[in-house]
């Protein structure tokens, strides 16, 4: 392939050949026997529409695209190189498109910055890397899709990976908090066919650990399973072949997941759609098309988004069409539950309660962490609190250094109303507090009296 990402200085007649002209010709035979087809250097210019970057195995390829929608908009972006529908993986200037295509233009500046410009000089993206020095800077696109941009040392300044669009690739870390700040976000594209940011995004739970969310706008619009507050967790997505492996690693000073591939799988990959739809995608070679693993919500008009059952309901996953239910004791507000459930029968603090099991739960949204608790004075303590509804309880087993585990215990408290549950059989035991209906015996969990 002949290199695209090399703007070559003219050679000089045969006649004006001297000397002087000796470390101009050695420069020439390097660039001639150098391939660079992955690489940029702060010699090198990658200039639209026809030039890119393509990684060294040619699954991933950087350069210029114009959407569908709108030609006369330019985009830097990273695609997968050697399948046939065109699949972007990653947006540098999403919304500050260039509207001059033919004069587009990225290269390596001496500051070491990857910078977006177009014909007037006007710098649309940088990767603002702040190194001084860094004389032999270069980036280089690698086969897991990742841009890095890297000093002469090969020591790593910037990558696109930690800056992520939509999409989640394989071993691309995805850090939810860093220290007492939410980490990452992944915003969805504005439209199928339209990169700018769009409505949706994804993050961690900026008040916890344990959740994470998909927002529209700044309000809820999906949200996770409560995860296993450990060190390190994991579940497998896919086929007995092929699959992608999630894992979730809890540190004092960051919280992040982690998604590896088994050897032989296929292309995967997972993405935020303009939709609000969280999908695990896997390349199909026989369809030449992207199968679907797994989505959250599950489908759009279904109970899965949040809140969709109202306080008290629950999206019942166990049934042939997921719908909302009331809970035990609970009746529904309107004609139907998807308004909510209501108690039939108010609690009254001081007098006898119960509380109900209710197994393979989503635990609901908007909890109290209650660490360093046994089961027994974890019910013992929502029994004492008169506004304390409800309450769940985990032993787990975490995973710290090589060859070593240890258990640690979640407990934790609902005051209030209970919002976004679901029972979809592998969720947690949730214990719901009920009045005691007339003539039943007072229960008072685990003998706390």
């Amino acid at each position: 392939m002949q290199s695209s990402c090399l703007a070559c200085p003219k050679k000089k007649n045969k006649g004006q050949m001297n000397m002087a002209y000796l470390p101009v010709l050695i420069y020439l035979l390097l660039i001639s026997f150098c391939k660079c087809d992955d690489q940029l250097t702060q010699v090198n210019r990658l200039i639209s529409p026809s030039g890119k970057l393509v990684s060294k195995s040619g699954v991933f390829a950087l350069g210029f695209f114009s959407p569908a929608t709108s030609n006369q908009s330019l985009f830097l972006g990273i695609w997968y190189n050697n399948i046939p529908e065109r699949t972007y993986v990653w947006v540098a200037n999403r919304d500050n498109p260039i509207t001059t295509p033919s004069s587009a233009m990225l290269a390596i500046s001496n500051s070491s910055d990857l910078v977006l410009s177009d014909s007037k000089g006007r710098t649309v993206w940088t990767t603002m890397a702040n190194v001084t020095g860094g004389d032999g800077a270069y980036a280089v696109l690698l086969d897991s899709g990742n841009l890095v941009l890297r000093l002469s040392n090969n020591a790593t300044i910037w990558q696109s990976f930690d800056h992520p669009t939509d999409t989640i690739l394989s071993n691309m870390k995805i850090l939810l908090r860093y220290k007492e700040q939410v980490g990452m976000r992944l915003v969805a594209w504005k439209g199928l066919d339209d990169p700018t940011t769009g409505d949706f995004s994804c993050s961690g739970d900026p008040s916890s650990d344990l959740q994470v969310f998909v927002w529209h706008g700044t309000k809820p619009y999906y949200r996770s399973i409560v995860l296993d507050s450990v060190w390190v967790s994991g579940k497998a997505y896919g086929s007995s072949t092929s699959f992608m492996y999630q894992t979730y690693v809890n540190t004092q000073d960051e919280f992040y997941v982690i998604y590896t591939t088994s050897d032989g799988s296929p292309y995967m990959r997972i993405m935020l759609d303009y939709t609000g739809t969280f999908r695990l995608l896997s390349w199909n070679v026989n369809s030449s098309s992207w199968a679907i693993y797994s989505q959250r919500p599950a489908a759009i008009g279904d109970c899965d988004p949040y809140g969709s059952c109202g306080p008290f309901g629950y999206c019942d996953f166990t049934s042939v069409i997921p719908r909302c239910q009331c809970p035990d004791g609970f009746e529904p507000n309107g004609s139907n539950s998807s308004s909510g459930c209501r108690r039939k029968q108010q609690l009254r603090c001081g007098e006898g309660n119960h509380f109900m099991t209710m197994p393979g739960m989503k635990l609901p949204d908007k909890f109290f962490y209650v660490q360093d608790r046994s089961f027994e004075e974890g019910a013992a303590e929502c029994s004492r609190n008169c506004s304390c509804t409800a309450y769940a309880y985990t032993n787990l087993t975490i995973t710290g250094s090589p060859g070593t585990t240890a258990s640690q215990s979640r407990c934790l408290l609902w005051v209030g109303e209970l919002v976004d549950m679901a029972r979809n059989n592998l969720g947690d035991n949730l214990y719901l507090r009920l009045a005691d209906s007339p003539g039943m015996p007072t229960f008072y969990p685990c003998g706390d009296k």
